[in-house]
């Protein structure tokens, strides 16, 4: 006699959850999971720069900041943050901002607003 076992509908949910979870953690950095958003302009042994335009309406890829940084506002965006836990949260950020970025082991933005979020983020090495 074979035996046979279906998943219900909360476990397929639970398993995608954490799968989903397990996928965001490993998420890869910024210039790996999104090129098309963001580039690296400098790299050398102590820096790491990289240039992210992010256009109107784009919606990055799930991408990790492994590293602390800095990240300096070139325009002013209004953009969505997704953070892995299905938390959001919306950021007013103006052209000239400077702030510090700790490390964060995934999530994605979306430009929201109606013109290009243009950054730059410095890394160390």
């Amino acid at each position: 006699m074979k035996s046979r076992h279906v998943i219900g509908p909360g476990a397929a949910a639970l398993l995608y959850v954490a799968s989903s979870a397990a996928m965001a953690q490993n998420a890869p950095p910024t210039y790996q999971a999104d090129p098309s958003v963001y580039k690296i302009i400098l790299e050398n042994e102590n820096f790491r720069v990289i240039e992210a335009i992010r256009k109107v309406g784009v919606h990055d890829k799930v991408h990790s900041h492994p590293v602390p940084s800095v990240v300096i506002e070139l325009t002013d965006c209004t953009g969505k943050l997704y953070n892995a836990d299905g938390t959001t949260r919306v950021n007013n950020n103006k052209a000239g901002a400077v702030s510090a970025v700790p490390i964060i082991a995934a999530h994605s933005a979306e430009n929201i607003g109606t013109t290009d979020c243009h950054e730059i983020f410095v890394e160390r090495k």
